[in-house]
């Protein structure tokens, strides 16, 4: 089976985000859909290992922020890459709170949900969510799955459905890769030439994390 005819899917990349007794938290998402127009419900998928899906399960409430392509490519990492088990990741990039929820403030638009079922596969939670807030943040194409993946060429976290194992593999001829998350640095300036404080892109990490291929 050749498991590249899933990324034929249409996918979009999102941060679902939620309260954690009053500190915000999020993960990265590329699983959204709508499910009904009226009442408006939307399903997406998080992965049990995320502290998100634990978080959903006790707020009973969630944030899909819908990134676009001119939204820092940065707040993927910080969402995909780290575990908010452990890092306050909104400290890092500040909420907007729209219609009590916390939310990305780059994002094309928004979208609060009230959890009104949820089915549990094996590896994820795929939330059913009736729609009680929604807007337009800014002009802006939203972000395709692809997109990320072709032209800010970032990797799908491990968490993700759509993950293959080929992901954490450099799949061009990059002379430096982030062994955070993927990323291949093709700069003009040389690698090593770029100054100490440069970090990656996508997850933020630091020049040190880089491995020459």
């Amino acid at each position: 089976m050749n498991n590249n005819a899933f990324r034929k899917l249409s996918y979009g990349v999102y941060v679902v985000s939620t309260w954690d007794e009053g500190r915000a938290t999020g993960c990265t998402a590329n699983s959204a859909m709508q499910i009904t127009s009226d009442p408006a419900t939307i399903a997406v998928s998080i992965n049990h290992g995320n502290y998100t899906n634990e978080c959903i399960q006790k707020l009973g409430k969630f944030a899909i922020s819908i990134l676009g392509e001119h939204s820092d490519p940065g707040t993927i990492g910080v969402f995909g890459f780290q575990s908010g088990r452990d890092n306050n990741k909104f400290d890092q990039v500040q909420p907007e709170i729209r219609g009590y929820m916390p939310v990305i403030p780059d994002a094309c638009a928004y979208l609060v949900c009230e959890v009104v079922d949820q089915l549990e596969t094996s590896t994820h939670t795929i939330f059913l969510g009736k729609v009680i807030d929604a807007d337009l943040l800014r002009e802006d194409d939203p972000m395709t799955y692809a997109y990320y993946h072709n032209v800010i060429k970032g990797r799908s976290p491990k968490a993700a459905p759509t993950y293959l194992p080929e992901d954490t593999e450099p799949q061009a001829d990059p002379a430096y890769v982030c062994s955070v998350c993927g990323y291949e640095y093709h700069g003009d300036v040389p690698f090593e030439e770029l100054p100490e404080d440069y970090v990656c892109p996508v997850c933020k990490q630091p020049k040190s994390v880089f491995r020459k291929k």
